[in-house]
């Protein structure tokens, strides 16, 4: 298995962490991206794009990060946020007359909505018809009043906030992050693939009895969350090309490390939002147990936050995005393998220390 792209002099043992992880995989391969200091300072790709190991996974190869995708999707509102057109403590029901609870826009977005669950079985055709899953919303309440608690909207953020953006708008969250954002920025990622896209999508591997024990270890709510409708836990759905095509813009947007890191760092560089909206996208909105991650959590506006480092989003499966204030750096890591873990042998963790001990920082 082939390692393609390339390193700054002096980020060469990032290459050798990512050579080592790309040899030892049995699944999918991945991406690693680091922008420093105004360039690309690490680019690599490797491993196989397909589950029957056939084809090389190539600097355009696109897969999907699950939750990395939420901080793309709240920069779609954010976007309309600083041109006036949403206002971040305004009732959801301003934009969204039959949603219930009264959570504004900003509990939306910092995952103090309470929007996390359907109690009533939903079909796995809810994933592909945009309208029919928020319908379901309309019917449920939320799962705690607004504000007083918090647990990440791990499967309806992005239905949530697209409802915003086509009220606004008039066009999809998907199409609204092409056209606004991503193709603006040179950001290689989709929500809603399209045709012409789909021979570039990677298979995802690794849904295997230890990522299921592994998962229903876990304090929180999010087996359940991601449960109904059902199918984002399943390789036979999320490999297909219906879910591909379809927007659920919570968790299956598809892009590069490139693209991730890359949002991070047009984000910090200030090309996307003002300076006054990204300090209140970056600082702490909500912090505390969250009930559906099952852990402590401090969430910005879509984006997670940590006080001494920075600021990003991780999915499930081990892909990050991320902007470190200590370092000056954005990091994007996506992976096909979906065993990786946030524990001692995650890959992306072994790969952004090894671009850390290159800038002489301390170990995440």
């Amino acid at each position: 298995m082939s390692v393609q792209g390339s390193v700054a002099d002096g980020f060469e043992p990032v290459r050798e962490v990512f050579t080592d992880w790309v040899e030892a995989s049995a699944g999918t391969g991945g991406g690693f991206a680091v922008w420093h200091d105004g360039r690309w300072v690490v680019d690599l790709v490797g491993g196989y794009a397909d589950a029957a190991r056939t084809r090389p996974w190539q600097p355009d190869t696109l897969v999907m990060p699950y939750s990395v995708t939420k901080a793309f999707a709240a920069v779609t509102v954010l976007v309309l946020v600083d041109r006036g057109l949403v206002d971040l403590d305004a009732p959801m029901t301003t934009y969204w007359p039959r949603l219930p609870g009264g959570a504004t826009v900003r509990q939306v977005l910092s995952h103090t909505s309470g929007h996390v669950l359907l109690d009533e079985p939903q079909p796995e055709e809810a994933l592909y018809d945009w309208d029919l899953l928020c319908d379901a919303l309309e019917r449920q309440q939320p799962a705690w009043q607004p504000g007083t608690a918090i647990g990440e909207s791990a499967l309806f953020y992005g239905h949530l906030l697209g409802q915003v953006v086509r009220a606004v708008d008039g066009r999809t969250l998907g199409t609204f992050l092409c056209e606004e954002v991503c193709v603006p920025h040179g950001l290689d990622f989709h929500v809603g693939v399209l045709e012409a896209d789909l021979p570039r999508v990677a298979d995802l591997t690794g849904y295997d009895a230890a990522l299921r024990a592994y998962l229903e270890q876990r304090e929180g709510l999010m087996v359940p969350a991601l449960s109904n409708p059902p199918g984002a836990l399943d390789p036979d759905v999320v490999n297909g090309d219906r879910w591909r095509r379809a927007e659920v813009p919570a968790v299956n947007g598809h892009g590069t490390a490139r693209a991730v890191a890359g949002l991070h760092a047009a984000l910090a560089d200030g090309r996307i939002l003002s300076e006054e909206l990204l300090a209140e996208m970056t600082r702490e909105q909500a912090v505390g147990a969250d009930r559906v991650v099952g852990a402590e959590a401090r969430w910005g506006l879509g984006v997670g936050i940590e006080p001494t480092d920075g600021w990003g989003m991780g999915g499930l499966g081990g892909s990050f995005g991320w902007w470190s204030r200590a370092g000056g750096y954005a990091v994007g890591f996506v992976t096909g393998t979906i065993g990786a873990r946030p524990d001692d042998e995650d890959p992306g963790t072994r790969l952004e220390n090894a671009a850390r001990g290159v800038l002489g920082l301390a170990p995440v």
